[in-house]
């Protein structure tokens, strides 16, 4: 459909109303292609994968970090000097 729109032989309108889709998503998929061109500034499909990629990353680490931490809480209570 991006391909179709680009051609410029019908208007956008009427390229959604034969595909049957709206025409903000068109709109949306026109700009998305830009992007994934590098023909406009943005983030592109593989940046926004690899973005939330690592804030899962991240997550899991902070999770681990949390259980070491209370780990440790723990048994220092029984190095403690009595």
């Amino acid at each position: 459909m991006v391909r179709v729109a680009r051609l410029g032989d019908a208007s956008r309108s009427q390229i959604a109303r034969d595909f049957g889709i709206s025409e903000p998503t068109l709109y949306q998929w026109l700009r998305q292609a830009d992007i994934e061109d590098g023909v406009r500034d943005g983030t592109s499909e593989a940046d926004a994968a690899e973005m939330r990629e690592l804030r899962r990353r991240n997550r899991v680490l902070e999770q681990e970090v949390e259980i070491l931490r209370r780990a440790t809480a723990y048994f220092a209570k029984g190095l403690a000097p009595k």
